[in-house]
């Protein structure tokens, strides 16, 4: 049987990326260039210095990929690339240089979803998941409960109507003063501060669907901190993202549970720059394991932005024959709010 070795490109916002994946597992090379230190200065990503830097690395990560898989572009079978959802200069980045770099080699062009590709960095393993799933996608820009029947096939449950979970974290981080980005920032003062000495809601958990809204939560936890120190109080910055993050843990998790209770899945698995939370991944695992649930969470560096996750969604493409044609663009807000069913 011919192996299958997929390029996976990925500049969706502030990662350049380019991975090797043979038969959508087995990680051949895997390269980041992160623009975390350029951006921390701002507070944020600036989209046009983020597609700047895209532009002036990717040639280079391409050959380097290229050379610790120890192969050349010919033997590429395809090259699978990042197309929606994300900043679309950033996108069109990489669009533009899979588009030329396939057309040149005479190689399959795949345009693979973002999100999409944060759920195949499950299957980054010797042990893929198992159907059916019930699927969290949380994230700097997303926040969706989905139901996955099979490859490439999803329900979507429930998504935030404001603010994602990774957006909510990198503007309380902001607020605070605890830096950028914001999710491992909370998470280290969070470790030495306590949750409950401060009480913020958790928003939605009183309804029964699977829709998600984290603004709420974030303006509640500004107005405490302002209350705080307007009453002259000695507000505990620790204490104070330590119940963040407990009460945006808890809406996530009680909804993913009671949605895999509900379908009745033999598997819970998580996705997303969010997912890498030490807390969420501790409190999913107890509680899914109370009802004999399995969970599987990529390792957190899987769940960051990056290439691998591209090459492993483009490969289950590469089987189906789903190929782009050269007019591929880039498209800022599809992704899987656009429900996917199976055929």
């Amino acid at each position: 049987m011919k192996e299958i070795r997929i390029m996976g490109i990925e500049t969706s916002c502030d990662e350049t990326a380019v991975a090797v994946v043979e038969n959508g597992h087995r990680v051949l090379a895997n390269l980041v260039s992160s623009q975390i230190n350029i951006h921390r200065r701002f507070g944020g990503v600036v989209p046009e210095v983020a597609s700047r830097k895209h532009i002036e690395v990717i040639a280079s990560l391409v050959d380097e990929a290229l050379k610790e898989a120890g192969m050349t572009g010919r033997e590429i079978d395809a090259i699978a690339v990042t197309y929606t959802p994300g900043l679309i200069g950033a996108l069109l980045v990489g669009v533009s240089f899979a588009k030329a770099y396939a057309y040149g080699l005479g190689k399959p062009l795949i345009g693979v979803d973002h999100l999409e590709a944060h759920i195949y960095a499950n299957f980054l393993t010797e042990e893929p998941p198992v159907f059916p799933a019930v699927c969290l996608v949380v994230s700097g820009g997303h926040t969706s409960l989905l139901y996955m029947r099979d490859h490439r096939c999803f329900e979507l449950l429930g998504r935030t109507r404001d603010d994602a979970a990774g957006e909510a974290f990198d503007k309380v981080a902001r607020f605070l003063g605890l830096g950028y980005p914001g999710g491992p920032a909370v998470q280290k003062a969070a470790q030495s501060g306590k949750a409950g000495i401060y009480h913020l809601p958790r928003v939605y958990l009183e309804r029964s669907d699977y829709e998600f809204s984290f603004s709420g939560l974030k303006t509640a936890t500004i107005n405490l901190w302002n209350k705080l120190k307007k009453n002259g109080e000695e507000a505990a910055v620790n204490d104070l993202a330590a119940e963040f993050q407990e009460a945006l843990v808890d809406v996530l998790v009680e909804k993913t549970i009671n949605a895999a209770r509900h379908k009745e899945v033999k598997q819970i698995l998580l996705a997303g720059g969010v997912a890498a939370n030490a807390r969420l991944r501790e409190r999913i695992t107890r509680e899914a394991d109370k009802m004999g649930t399995a969970v599987q969470i990529p390792p957190p560096a899987l769940c960051t932005d990056n290439a691998a996750m591209v090459a492993c969604a483009g490969y289950y493409q590469y089987l189906e024959g789903d190929f782009a044609g050269l007019d591929l663009n880039a498209f800022p807000q599809l992704g899987l709010a656009v429900q996917k069913t199976c055929g």
